[in-house]
């Protein structure tokens, strides 16, 4: 028996099966690159400090960037951003970015801060 109160939501898509691979092919090459990103990260993270302690400031500063990539990659991908006019895009990422840039001033300015007070203690 055949149910009739079910809807086949992939028929009102609006898209034929190749633009579907197409998609499909995107979101799985984003979802590897995010999966390679972060199994990089979580190496780094765990080896760096036996490897070369002395360079620990350098792996910061790469987590930082990279998950900026990541945070890039999800919203232009799976947000669907990416596929907005410039201006749009633009008004819509430079708040944030603007943000993210005083939050690491802010964090840097007062991890010196707090650095120098440690000192003036010892």
């Amino acid at each position: 028996m055949e149910r009739d109160d079910v809807i086949e939501y992939s028929l009102d898509a609006g898209h034929s099966e190749e633009e579907g691979k197409k998609i499909r092919k995107k979101i799985l090459f984003v979802t590897l690159l995010l999966t390679v990103i972060t199994v990089f990260e979580v190496t780094l993270g765990v080896f760096w400090r036996n490897w070369m302690p002395e360079s620990w400031h350098w792996v910061k500063w790469t987590f930082i960037v990279l998950t900026l990539v990541k945070a890039t990659y999800i919203v232009m991908t799976f947000m669907h951003l990416g596929d907005e006019r410039r201006n749009i895009r633009s008004v819509i990422l430079m708040p944030y970015a603007l943000f993210i840039m005083y939050l690491l001033f802010i964090a840097i300015w007062e991890s010196n801060y707090v650095n120098r007070m440690l000192e003036l203690f010892q």
